[in-house]
């Protein structure tokens, strides 16, 4: 008898203590379930390919960076920063060839209509084909701006960039954001980065989300 009632007070301990964690770690929502799930698919048997794909559709046509995927595989794997990095690099500098491509050989057609999507005015590209033209080298400069890396791409093949020189500058503004600055960052300060992105994750998502609407103000009244 008293071996019964302990063993049912321990039960009752344990089934405590397991409601009590369940009810001190709440499933998260929101902004947080995706940062959440993000995480999650860092580490799934696709994310690699997954970040290809995201890297080499935003150098052409896709509307959202890369980083929303690489930074949090990076902090999920640390020890692979570097890599990942180099892997995004590879994707994004290769699907710049489809925007320069777009701007060379497509501009009346996909590249019209793109711009149309993505609500650039058409002086803006016709400012960026101008610069291009004249100083090549830009396009390395604001690969590492906010500006979306797909009007820089598009816009240097409209210019008519020699092709070999619109691909080292591509291949220089891409390692460096990825691998210099993000890469870097990460894999010194992964373990710092990771705890205040969790704790501040809604004013980091702001701050980005900022970051990337000045981009296309920049490009819409700046250029």
């Amino acid at each position: 008898m008293q071996w019964t009632q302990a063993h049912s007070i321990a039960r009752t301990d344990r089934e405590g203590n397991a409601m009590s964690e369940h009810a001190e770690a709440p499933r998260p929502r929101g902004l947080r379930a995706v940062y959440a799930w993000m995480m999650r698919a860092a580490e799934g048997r696709n994310a690699w390919w997954i970040l290809a794909a995201i890297s080499f559709a935003e150098a052409s046509f896709f509307p959202l960076p890369p980083d929303l995927m690489l930074l949090p595989m990076m902090l999920a794997n640390r020890r692979r920063a570097f890599l990942l990095a180099g892997w995004c690099t590879l994707w994004s500098v290769t699907g710049g060839m489809l925007g320069y491509a777009i701007g060379a050989l497509f501009w009346d057609t996909a590249g019209v209509w793109l711009m149309g999507v993505l609500h650039v005015p058409m002086s803006t590209v016709d400012g960026l084909r101008a610069k291009y033209a004249a100083h090549a080298y830009l396009i390395a400069a604001q690969g590492l701006t906010p500006i979306p890396y797909k009007l820089v791409t598009i816009s240097a093949g409209l210019a008519s960039v020699p092709f070999a020189t619109f691909m080292l500058y591509s291949a220089i503004a891409r390692s460096v954001r990825f691998i210099v600055l993000e890469g870097l960052l990460v894999h010194l300060f992964g373990e710092q980065a990771k705890t205040f992105l969790e704790k501040r994750l809604e004013l980091v998502f702001v701050v980005f989300l900022a970051l990337v609407v000045a981009g296309f103000l920049a490009v819409r009244y700046l250029f």
